[in-house]
């Protein structure tokens, strides 16, 4: 490899096509781009398509028409998720291989009636970082043969990490470097606790990969060297980091920024067109005028 281009840093901005973008996202596609044009890097555009039950290519076609508008440029062709499901079947069956996965037969619905009873009896059910309910551990040692019989019989499932199988495979404690900051102003090395979310889901029927496996893999892949994005994903970097070390991958460097906050001041949802980039431009406003609105939440895009 090229001394000079293994250097080179690389930096993406990786949309899911289930809706417009808005303020936020151009918040982050906008420092991605800068960033890398600021250090001679790469800036990429990778399109996170992996649901197909949301996601459309008219809201891909909203997203480039819309990242061209605010004047950002990426390299072609674009990565799009969906052209490498083989890619990411093939990292399950490493995990498979390493016992590191089971399917858990649990639904929504079933989870949620285990933490209203426990609740209700005055327990205190376990949450992760987002506060959402821990998947229960009960089948992490159900008898293979009656998994697989299930599974033949057409039962739903998903695909579920034994994080205590995972977290002791990879040994010593995990760190990120994060150039950013989090929620509670975390910066510097961060020390990255997995565990808090449990077993995690990493692939089931209507979605063949997670997010946050395909999007370990896809960095990975791409090369990217420096992963920035909004501080909602701060406590998932654990996760990631607990799956790079996993498959032997580099870590990225981290930069977490805040969020644009919508007219409710909570995080900005792709529903609320009001916020959107296209919305914006609709009423005449300019690439100009985003940027200075963005600079004037105090966010640093120069």
């Amino acid at each position: 490899m090229d001394t000079a281009l293994s250097k080179t840093r690389v930096f993406r901005f990786a949309p899911s096509p289930n809706g417009l973008l808005h303020l936020g996202h151009a918040l982050s596609a906008i420092l991605n781009h800068d960033l890398a044009a600021a250090c001679g890097g790469r800036f990429l555009l990778r399109i996170e398509d992996i649901d197909p039950a949301r996601s459309r290519p008219e809201f891909e076609a909203a997203i480039l028409r819309d990242l061209a508008w605010l004047g950002l440029d990426w390299e072609k062709p674009v990565r799009r998720q969906s052209d490498h499901l083989a890619f990411y079947r093939q990292a399950l069956d490493r995990l498979k291989a390493l016992g590191l996965l089971y399917p858990g037969f649990l639904s929504r619905t079933d989870v949620r009636m285990r933490v209203a009873a426990c609740e209700a009896a005055g327990g205190t059910w376990p949450r992760d970082p987002d506060g959402a309910p821990l998947y229960p551990t009960e089948e992490r040692g159900l008898d293979p043969e009656l998994a697989a019989a299930r599974i033949a019989k057409g039962d739903q499932h998903a695909w579920r990490l034994d994080m205590d199988k995972a977290r002791a495979l990879a040994g010593a404690p995990l760190f990120w470097v994060e150039a950013g900051a989090g929620p509670a102003g975390e910066t510097g090395t961060v020390l990255a606790r997995p565990e808090l979310w449990g077993d995690i889901m990493l692939s089931r029927p209507d979605a063949p990969v997670s997010y946050h496996l395909a999007v370990v893999l896809d960095d990975a892949a791409q090369g990217v060297s420096d992963v920035v994005r909004g501080q909602d994903l701060f406590h998932a970097t654990a996760v990631h980091r607990l799956l790079q070390t996993l498959f032997g991958l580099p870590a990225p460097r981290y930069r977490h920024h805040g969020l644009v906050p919508g007219p409710d001041g909570r995080k900005l949802s792709k529903s609320n067109r009001d916020t959107g980039i296209a919305a914006y431009r609709e009423k005449g406003g300019s690439p100009a005028e985003i940027r200075a609105l963005l600079a004037g939440d105090g966010f640093v895009l120069d």
